[in-house]
């Protein structure tokens, strides 16, 4: 596996990149384009709701297509979906009325929302196959993977608001569909059509009866990402305007917090202990790393019902505070998902994992909306401490050891 096995991840990284770069591009296109046209917040946040909802479904078949068809093929076809919803996304015109113009907008983010789940399904199950069975490779692999993705998509957020001035919306749109266009090229001549290919699950039961681990490690990620979304998505950048922060500082401020929170991933390994069989010490530092994160939105919330002056400063303090251990968090799951994993159908495991992880950002941001509107950001935050409480209760329950396949 060595040499190829280093090349392939690479590459696969690299694709990933172009990827996420043009996929941060695009939130920030949108928001702030359709912030310029007057919509509420809201209504905002409501564009994104079926690019959420779409990954769901787009990670349970990926990852079974995955299985069926090779790693690679599927790693093009989300490129490629990608590509076509910028197209659709290019063709709102300013002359269409509000109605239209938001349905055509949910639908096209609905296919770029596919396009994310199919290629990150593909690009971490190709990290399973590529790095083997090390578990200490395995878990470095993931830990840059993963953090160097989330820090390409803070970059994304600046990018996007660079090309909206330079190009205008429409003239972005076609340029970050030219670029991902070179990148589907790159892929399609430098990987194995076949890599990762294997017999895949013929029955839903089958597919859907993943070992005891992966449904645990599911469920703790619905939550976490859901803690994560009921104050990122609407309740802190409302919040923040609301204080008299500029919409320039709100959006500068979430982009540097994501560029933050993939340096961080990406540092993970350096600061979990290592065991020789990659679960002994890796479980208690998930259990130990997630209580900690719960005591941070629930300390921000109790400050801020206890009227503790300049909560535009403690709050974004706190946040960032949170940030830190959210990535170590979302690092150490990500490392867990292909400990437990099998290796015959990995992508299958990956693609239930990360359909509860879109979950989990579909009703977190939901509830952003919903909980700001009843209770301001406490409740917002609120949430968050009551999500991440049952996300530390479920690591309890993670096993330490390797479990046995699923016979379906």
């Amino acid at each position: 596996m060595g040499g190829n096995g280093t090349r392939n991840y690479v590459i696969v990284t690299l694709a990933y990149w172009g990827f996420t770069l043009t996929d941060g591009a695009l939130r920030m296109l949108v928001l702030l384009h359709f912030f310029r046209l007057g919509y509420s917040p809201f209504t905002l946040a409501f564009l994104f709701l079926l690019y959420e909802a779409a990954g769901i479904g787009a990670n349970l078949i990926g990852g079974w297509l995955a299985t069926r068809f090779g790693i690679a093929r599927m790693l093009a076809v989300g490129l490629a979906t990608q590509i076509a919803g910028f197209l659709l996304l290019s063709a709102v015109s300013p002359g269409w009325g509000a109605t239209l113009s938001v349905a055509w907008v949910v639908v096209a983010q609905g296919v770029c929302g596919v396009a994310k789940d199919l290629t990150k399904t593909a690009s971490k199950s190709a990290i399973k196959l590529t790095a083997g069975e090390a578990s200490g490779r395995l878990f470095q692999w993931v830990a840059f993977f993963t953090g160097s993705k989330n820090a390409m998509k803070g970059a994304g957020f600046f990018l996007g608001g660079a090309l909206l001035q330079a190009l205008g919306f429409r003239g972005a749109l076609w340029a970050m569909a030219g670029a991902l266009a070179l990148v589907l090229a790159g892929v399609a001549l430098s990987l194995p059509p076949l890599m990762g290919k294997a017999k895949a699950s013929t029955s839903a039961r089958e597919l859907f009866a993943k070992n005891a681990a992966i449904n645990l490690l599911a469920a703790a990620r619905v939550v976490l990402f859901g803690a994560r979304d009921v104050w990122f998505v609407v309740g802190l950048p409302v919040f923040l305007y609301a204080s008299g922060w500029t919409f320039t500082m709100v959006g500068s401020f979430l982009a540097l917090w994501t560029i933050g929170y993939g340096v961080i991933q990406a540092l993970a390994p350096a600061l979990v202990r290592r065991s020789a069989d990659g679960l002994s010490t890796e479980v208690p530092a998930a259990r130990a790393w997630s209580l900690a994160l719960a005591a941070v939105p629930t300390a921000l919330a109790l400050m801020m019902l206890a009227g503790v002056a300049r909560p535009d400063l403690f709050v974004p303090v706190g946040l960032c505070v949170f940030g830190v251990l959210f990535a170590v968090n979302s690092s150490v799951h990500s490392y867990l998902v292909l400990a437990y994993a099998g290796s015959e159908k990995a992508a299958e495991d990956v693609g239930f994992y990360y359909a509860a992880n879109a979950a989990g950002r579909f009703g977190g941001i939901l509830l952003s909306g919903l909980l700001y509107g009843w209770g301001g950001l406490v409740a917002c935050l609120g949430g968050a401490a009551a999500m991440l409480a049952a996300c530390w209760l479920l690591t309890l329950a993670f096993p330490s050891r390797r479990p046995h396949p699923a016979v379906g």
